[in-house]
């Protein structure tokens, strides 16, 4: 939005006024306030920064004590004009868009693995997702997405799923325990295995930013999904040092796209052998064993290299 008003601005020499109590140390309003407030700004930029009281004295600094005392780090932000240290962003659009690739959906290939992971909802306010992905050598493509927003029956929408994967040679979903044994029951009666995936939604995300970062996914031009991935939030939990991935729940935004985009990735990257029964005994179980460390041996340390760049700030502190 502010990329197609700004032009227009260089001719009519207009003002360009933002106005909004601070939120997290990310986007246009702490951009603009990190470069321009104080006498170090630019010259023809103006940041004005106030607390509640300081722009609206009739409000009894009583009940701001009492918000205050209720949720110190939301309302800090909300009436003293703080921004919040306990928020950051999960990743830059610059970094998203450089793994978007040049297609809406890959048709199914003869011969390819595919893997599918699914979001189910209930039908009244959260979109039911699924996506497919394959590995293809060091990369993981996400070959297909599919959302269906509210309201919608949800056994109609497992029927339509289904009929997705089958297309992709997939009998197995990875999924969520939401809405308990209903969905995995009604992807089983139509002839797909559901399996409540070992990961929460939270360390599906910590394990995709490598994949992100490195460049090694190839994802669809999706705008919900691009706009999705970059919306997530990382927060740290009050009194300790648990990072939690999710996006913001006090602006009525979703994830369900990224959530199984992300998961389909990890699926992928996880996975270099089909997890069928056709590859039972190709190679010999001796050979099959081995081949299932080494790549989990791999997978572990990458995964215990990216847990360090995460928690010493590596990644904050690019620029992608």
């Amino acid at each position: 939005m502010l990329a197609a008003a700004r032009p227009g601005l260089l001719t009519t020499r207009g003002p360009l006024i933002m106005a909004s109590s601070p939120y997290a140390k990310m986007g246009v309003l702490w951009d603009t306030f990190r470069k321009h407030y104080g006498p170090e700004g630019a010259p023809g930029v103006l940041v004005a920064k106030g607390t509640t009281r300081d722009f609206n004295q009739t409000i009894p600094q009583a009940e701001i004590d009492r918000e205050l005392e209720r949720d110190r780090v939301r309302n800090t932000a909300e009436l003293l004009a703080e921004f919040r240290g306990d928020l950051e962003s999960y990743v830059s659009i610059e970094l998203v868009e450089r793994c978007v690739g040049d297609y809406y959906e890959m048709p199914a290939a003869a011969g390819t693995n595919y893997y599918a992971f699914t979001d189910p909802s209930g039908g009244s306010d959260d979109s039911f997702t699924l996506a497919i992905s394959h590995r293809d050598g060091e990369r993981v493509v996400i070959d297909c997405i599919r959302e269906v927003r509210p309201p919608f029956s949800p056994e109609q929408v497992i029927i339509d799923l289904v009929t997705t994967m089958k297309n992709y040679h997939c009998h197995r979903v990875t999924g969520d325990r939401y809405g308990g044994e209903f969905p995995r029951e009604q992807f089983k009666k139509r002839g797909v295995s559901y399996v409540v995936s070992e990961k929460v939604k939270s360390d599906i995300y910590v394990d995709f930013l490598p994949l992100l970062n490195s460049g090694r996914v190839m994802l669809p031009r999706n705008e919900r999904l691009v706009r999705q991935l970059c919306s997530l939030e990382r927060t740290v939990a009050r009194g300790t040092n648990h990072e939690s991935i999710d996006h913001p729940r006090d602006r009525g935004m979703h994830d369900d796209v990224a959530n199984v985009v992300a998961g389909a990735a990890v699926l992928a990257a996880r996975r270099s052998y089909p997890t069928g029964l056709e590859w039972v005994g190709s190679r010999g179980a001796e050979a099959d064993a081995a081949a299932a460390a080494a790549e989990a041996a791999e997978y572990q340390a990458e995964k215990f290299r990216q847990h360090v760049l995460v928690h010493s700030g590596y990644y904050n502190s690019r620029r992608w």
